[in-house]
């Protein structure tokens, strides 16, 4: 039974998640401020938290960047903050996935359990759920070290180099740069991707775009000029050697 930290400050808000997760099948703990946080992920390891980002003793990007001091636990945050330059700066500080409040219960069980997936925890009931006569998915191409014009990216030591700089990428940005260069010259889908990089139907397009314009941050360019990821309007993206 999976293990979650929920850090809410409100009571109403905390009671309601506990009471979501638990229906779910997940064990729960919570706390009310950021120092309890951090003081229950060290002293009693969980699987993932929930993380409010209103907390009454420390803003929650610095409890965050705290959390990710001293642990690699997944952390889903909870914000009613929907501003593109603040999700991409909590990403960059760590965390696994944000829900943007208000939500439902249904969309915290699907992130969370996108989440638990990727950082191969599974969440309850994810062993057991097959069909009766459904085909194994096939396995995932294996990624293999490309170069593309000064980019270089190699999946298998998980480093990127600009132009001999090493790229610091967070687990997703990473993974979302490795298979677009996997897959260099083709344009991609946002579904495509979100199938095969995300491997969950339940993550929307915004998500993608986030971690996007963060990457061309990264490398060094603007959606308004583009050297490396290049848009194609109503199709997907595709990664290129500069010109």
């Amino acid at each position: 039974m999976p293990s979650v930290l929920v850090v809410e400050d409100d009571p109403s808000i905390r009671q309601s998640l506990i009471e979501v997760l638990a229906e779910h099948g997940y064990a729960v703990r919570s706390v009310g401020d950021g120092f309890g946080a951090l003081r229950e992920v060290t002293q009693t390891p969980v699987d993932a938290v929930v993380l409010d980002l209103g907390l009454p003793d420390l803003d929650g990007g610095d409890a965050l960047r705290m959390i990710r001091g001293i642990s690699s636990v997944p952390v889903l945050v909870a914000t009613a903050r929907d501003d593109e330059a603040e999700i991409i700066k909590l990403l960059n500080a760590g965390a696994d996935d944000y829900l943007v409040k208000p939500f439902s219960g249904g969309q915290l069980i699907a992130r969370l359990s996108a989440v638990l997936r990727r950082t191969s925890h599974v969440p309850p009931g994810g062993a057991a759920r097959t069909v009766q006569g459904a085909r194994p998915a096939p396995a995932a191409e294996p990624l293999r070290a490309t170069t593309v014009g000064e980019l270089a990216v190699d999946p298998g030591a998980r480093t990127a180099y600009l132009a001999g700089r090493e790229l610091h990428l967070t687990r997703r940005e990473f993974d979302l740069l490795a298979f677009l260069a996997h897959h260099t010259g083709q344009v991609v889908s946002k579904r495509r991707l979100l199938t095969e990089v995300w491997r969950e139907p339940y993550v929307d397009d915004q998500t993608v775009d986030v971690h996007l314009s963060s990457l061309r941050r990264k490398l060094g360019e603007r959606a308004a000029a583009p050297r490396y990821l290049l848009t194609v309007r109503g199709v997907g993206i595709k990664l290129v050697a500069p010109r």
